[in-house]
């Protein structure tokens, strides 16, 4: 007996929990999905209005990049699967070379006075240009359009990794910095035990704002240098339009945003995780 009213307590609280999770996190996002696809449908029932409603573009592009988003008929005319695969591969690379270098020099600048002084003015200016005004550039340095989308990315994300992380060091508490000094940390460790602890909270917001910025720039970049890759297939499909055509940018903007977002979250799930760690 005593065990079944356990068991109704923990299902009650578990119920509890459930239904929390319903009205916070669940019921909301849905209502308004479901409010902003009806104004969407609304809007292009007014005369003259030339883009596709939500119903249209659904059934315009259920066959194939709905249901088969890993289709591949050679060349560039392949599934929105593969399109999104390519340009995450782009990003990877792109991301992964500036959260090194930015990490790493972020640290070194900030522990370093006279370097901050002598590099922050040129990083100041350097971080305002626009990422597609590097595409010239790139194009002109490495002559091949995959290496330089991938240096568009590096270029764009690398800032607020090394801004932050600079940032994160020059704000490490003095009491931290006392210790060291009075335990004879060496280097090494005072870097292990006491810089990168403390710096963590502020690497990973640096890298949260860099891989939005390199989805963005990768989206952007690919539209230029052609190729497979989500943002090709977007100004592919513009430069041939049809009707259809404009469901099929729709459907693409709809991935591009769905993958965004789980970028965001997968790397704000990394950091509560990790800072957690650090801060134990």
């Amino acid at each position: 007996m005593a065990i079944s009213v356990g068991s109704r307590r923990v299902s009650s609280k578990q119920q509890k929990v459930i239904n929390k999770f319903l009205v916070n996190k669940v019921i909301p996002p849905v209502f308004g999905l479901f409010i902003f696809l009806v104004l969407w449908q609304l809007l292009c029932l007014i005369p003259g209005f030339q883009l596709p409603g939500p119903i249209e573009t659904f059934s315009e592009t259920w066959d194939p990049f709905i249901i088969q988003p890993f289709f591949d008929n050679g060349g560039s005319d392949k599934g929105l699967g593969w399109q999104i695969l390519t340009s995450l591969g782009r990003v990877a690379l792109g991301f992964s070379l500036a959260a090194v270098v930015g990490v790493v020099l972020g640290i070194f600048i900030g522990v370093n006075k006279f370097l901050y002084n002598a590099v922050d003015p040129i990083f100041q200016v350097l971080r305002t240009i626009p990422p597609l005004a590097w595409l010239p550039i790139s194009l002109a340095a490495f002559q091949q359009a995959n290496p330089s989308a991938i240096f568009v990315i590096f270029i764009t994300s690398i800032w607020p990794i090394l801004i932050n992380t600079t940032v994160g060091v020059q704000n490490i508490p003095q009491d931290y910095v006392n210790v060291a000094r009075v335990l004879r940390l060496r280097k090494d460790k005072y870097f292990l035990k006491i810089v990168f602890p403390a710096t963590v909270p502020y690497i990973f917001t640096g890298l949260r704002i860099g891989i939005g910025l390199s989805w963005l720039a990768i989206v952007a970049a690919e539209m230029l240098v052609g190729g497979v890759g989500i943002g090709s297939f977007i100004w592919d499909a513009y430069n041939t339009t049809t009707e259809t055509n404009l469901s099929e940018i729709i459907i693409a903007l709809v991935y591009v945003g769905l993958v965004g977002l789980m970028l965001d979250r997968m790397v704000a799930f990394i950091a509560d995780k990790v800072v957690k760690t650090e801060h134990k």
